[in-house]
């Protein structure tokens, strides 16, 4: 049985100070700076207060059959409104699965005017997108701490050249920049990695720190099979995922039913353990989370207000703007490279060259604006002070190793591991929050 406990009052309250004041830093000091280079337009949508208030959310990703509804079941312990579990493409659509007293579904245009959720930006997506999407509501004391989203199943072969009707990739990218953990699923007996899932794979980049490795149904396989198939997984991700760091994989069976080969059952149960103490720790570094995020996306909307003052700089006053618009679209590289010379920038704080050409075609420059530093010098004080003040209030047994360098170079957190016990099935199995 999967135990729940909740925080502390104290910690919670202070949490809610934290979010609180990011709200309030927010809306005063970076997102002036947004607004006047439009980059809602190019980037992220606004933020609204529901975006600080959301529970921690975990993302699953993986092609069809690989266990992901089965693994929400399994944490929960119980079904969930609109489960449908079986070998064939069975989930065809965003399952976000939310704690409520009143169990039901709530279908996504519905889900997306609730000024109470987070999900009003993926309107934008267009009704193609939201008959496939839905909200699961489950009295769960395990969703009382973070909610879930299951996503399609990716299809693979000649099935994959179907075409979603809506920007899937696109979607995915939104969940990824808003969730806390994104768990990819793999079957131990279908390691194939097909276009679609290898594209969104890389919609995922820029995540890597969230992102934690599946390889599930590990029990259907003996041992020296297993071997193999752990070692064929990490060669195929390591051709995908292009980190210099080689990709945490749990591996075991995540289901209630009796393992087949069960040699390696101390493995499994280690790995599971591993899992659950990493989900345990997002709840209690939301507040975390979301400074590191809020980060990120400073340190991005700084590097977008240079890409779009130094294009309305380069344009002419008269004559020529159509031809120069498509001079500076098609070099936009080059442009990238004098930004990074002249403001010593790190490569890695730009956007996608390609995705910002697509972008860029549909804009008007002569509607972009010159660079204004005060607007810039706001948000670097917002970094170097407030942000560093917002870190003090958090209990110290809270940051493990957080330091000024994570706040400056925007480093990921390190999460807390705390430890319960509670048991289920033969082995121990924990999900406290």
């Amino acid at each position: 049985m999967f135990s729940f406990l909740k925080r502390e009052k104290v910690n919670q309250e202070i949490v809610e100070n934290v979010i609180g004041e990011l709200k309030k830093i927010y809306r005063t000091k970076l997102l002036p700076l947004e607004e006047h280079y439009q980059f809602h337009d190019f980037h992220s949508p606004k933020l609204e207060d529901p975006d600080f208030d959301a529970k921690p959310m975990i993302l699953l990703v993986g092609q069809y059959s690989t266990g992901k509804t089965t693994f929400i079941r399994y944490l929960l312990e119980r079904d969930f409104p609109g489960i449908r579990i079986g070998p064939e493409p069975t989930t065809d659509r965003f399952i976000a699965v939310m704690h409520d007293d009143k169990e039901g579904i709530i279908p996504g245009n519905a889900l997306v005017v609730d000024p109470n959720k987070q999900f009003r930006p993926l309107s934008k997506y267009g009704n193609a997108f939201l008959n496939r999407f839905q909200c699961s509501t489950v009295n769960s004391p395990v969703l009382e701490a973070i909610s879930i989203v299951d996503t399609p199943g990716i299809l693979s072969g000649e099935k994959q050249r179907i075409d979603r009707g809506y920007d899937f990739t696109g979607v995915l990218e939104w969940f990824a920049e808003r969730v806390d953990r994104i768990i990819l699923l793999f079957d131990a007996h279908k390691l194939d990695i097909s276009d679609e899932f290898r594209r969104s794979i890389e919609a995922l980049k820029g995540h890597d720190d969230k992102i934690r490795i599946i390889l599930n149904k590990a029990d259907m396989i003996d041992h020296q099979q297993l071997m193999r198939v752990y070692g064929a997984l990490m060669w195929s991700l390591g051709k995908v995922l292009q980190t210099p760091e080689v990709a945490r994989v749990y591996i075991g069976s995540f289901w209630d039913q009796p393992l087949r080969f069960d040699a390696n059952r101390r493995l499994f149960e280690d790995e599971e353990q591993d899992l659950f103490r990493d989900l345990q720790s997002l709840p209690r570094n939301a507040a975390l989370r979301k400074l590191n995020d809020l980060i990120k996306r400073a340190r991005l909307a700084k590097v977008h207000a240079f890409i779009i003052s130094e294009l309305r700089k380069d344009m002419p006053s008269v004559f020529g703007k159509d031809s120069k618009k498509k001079d500076l679209i098609k070099n936009i590289g080059q442009v990238y490279d004098r930004i990074q010379r002249e403001h010593s920038i790190s490569p890695g704080d730009f956007p996608d060259i390609k995705k910002m050409q697509e972008v860029l075609q549909h804009q008007d420059f002569s509607k972009f604006h010159s660079l204004k530093p005060h607007l810039l010098e706001v948000v670097d004080t917002m970094l170097a002070r407030d942000i560093a003040r917002l870190m003090e209030m958090i209990p110290h047994e809270e940051v493990t190793l957080v330091s000024e360098s994570i706040v400056k170079e925007c480093a990921s957190f390190l999460p807390l591991v705390f430890f319960s016990f509670a048991t289920s099935r033969i082995k121990v199995k924990v999900l406290k929050f």
